[in-house]
């Protein structure tokens, strides 16, 4: 039986669903436990599903950042990563946005304000930088933007140096600056949708105004800062030519939902199946898309509302083998001399591991662990499908008996 992929966990007690995944060893000193945990607030499975995938995606983008080296921030990015601070604050003062004492605006303008530089003598210059009323309010804003800094960097798994930290910090005085003049307009009886936009000097162009992004330039930003597995390139990136055949252009910001509509429509009349379309085909786009909505380059995903149905009538549906299918695929098994044709629906029978997984194993992922033999499906061996199919699959013993009698049987008719 393999262990438990990474999927929700139900608490045996409460039966909320919790994301539960185990720390790699190259990161136990930075992250400081053996196990991530994080509840996902609900009961429903199908809402923990995309929860836990949700959450499952920032661990994985934490534990990336926590292998990098230290980042050097630029203007952007520390805007990119301060923004959601706005959000949070609004949201946590908006029912009672006059309670909002802690964030003093008037003197939001002074955090983290450049000193000028005095000429020695100039006792006039000095007198103005003496200690003013709100010295020490700026203070502890500057304090509190700096902890706010340290707290979104250990969730991002970031590590920034001294400057890039301060940037942040800088960064999110500012967002919390305009946050809460919003919220001191709505104290006033204004509704915030007539508020001045929160805007960072980085808004995405609007369509009349926004350049031509292709689609190579979106592909290349996402494998760069994504890292998929290669299979995952390969796929993705065929699927993008498709598109751009089937447009007649390459223009990302020229495309259309409608375009897509008709793309869907020929992929349907091709013949490929509803599934194959939401899955390989549409899902790509969407996500590539999206990779280009959060980073600027585009104004929005059109591909966001384009589905297709995807269930299938019931003679359409894959049916699994049968036990006398198994059974005959199985003893055809045991007559091969081939070590794969031998050995692969055996171990796949036993393990329920996928065909590539099995194919690409090493002598060193077949390990004893406490006395039980086991397999390690492992990405040093090759790709896996997600990150959660790195895992460890006790060997059966039907398995590790045949395997030994195999070998003494081989060692007898070579003698």
């Amino acid at each position: 039986m393999p262990l438990a992929m990474a999927r929700p966990w139900k608490h045996p007690k409460t039966g909320i669903y919790w994301l539960r995944k185990r720390v790699p060893d190259d990161l136990l000193r930075l992250v400081g436990k053996r196990e991530e945990k994080r509840s996902l607030g609900t009961r429903d499975p199908n809402a923990a599903k995309r929860l836990h995938a949700a959450a499952l995606a920032e661990v994985e983008l934490r534990w990336s950042n926590l292998r990098s080296p230290p980042k050097a921030l630029s203007e952007r990015e520390a805007f990119d990563l301060a923004a959601p601070v706005a959000d949070w604050w609004i949201a946590q003062h908006r029912e009672n946005p006059s309670a909002q004492k802690t964030w003093k605006t008037e003197f939001g303008d002074r955090v983290f304000a450049p000193l000028a530089v005095l000429e020695a003598g100039d006792l006039g210059a000095l007198n103005k930088h003496m200690p003013t009323a709100g010295s020490f309010d700026v203070l502890q804003m500057e304090q509190w933007c700096l902890q706010g800094a340290s707290e979104l960097c250990e969730a991002r798994g970031l590590q920034l140096d001294e400057t890039c930290h301060r940037l942040l910090a800088r960064c999110i005085a500012r967002v919390v600056q305009r946050a809460s003049l919003q919220l001191k307009r709505l104290a006033d009886g204004q509704p915030l949708e007539t508020f001045f936009p929160f805007e960072v000097p980085h808004r995405a162009p609007s369509a009349s105004s926004r350049r031509a992004i292709i689609f190579p330039k979106l592909v290349e930003g996402w494998i760069a800062e994504r890292r998929p597995a290669p299979k995952t390139i390969y796929e993705w990136q065929r699927v993008i030519k498709q598109l751009a055949s089937f447009l007649g252009h390459e223009n990302a910001s020229a495309l259309t939902a409608d375009d897509l509509l008709r793309w869907k429509s020929s992929l349907v009349e091709a013949g490929l199946r509803s599934k194959t379309v939401r899955d390989a085909k549409l899902a790509p786009v969407r996500a590539i898309l999206q990779w280009g909505v959060q980073n600027q380059l585009l104004a929005d995903n059109v591909a966001e509302k384009v589905t297709i149905d995807v269930r299938a009538k019931q003679g359409e549906k894959k049916r699994s083998f049968t036990d006398e299918e198994g059974r005959i695929i199985l003893r055809a098994a045991l007559l091969e001399r081939d070590p794969v044709r031998r050995w692969v629906p055996w171990i796949g029978a036993y393990s329920g591991a996928r065909v590539s997984e099995i194919c690409q194993l090493r002598r060193e992922d077949v390990v004893e662990i406490e006395g039980v033999w086991c397999l390690k499906v492992m990405p040093e061996a090759g790709s896996v499908k997600t990150s959660g199919s790195e895992r460890i699959i006790p060997l059966h013993p039907a398995l590790v008996w045949q395997s030994s009698a195999s070998h003494e049987l081989s060692e007898l008719t070579s003698a």
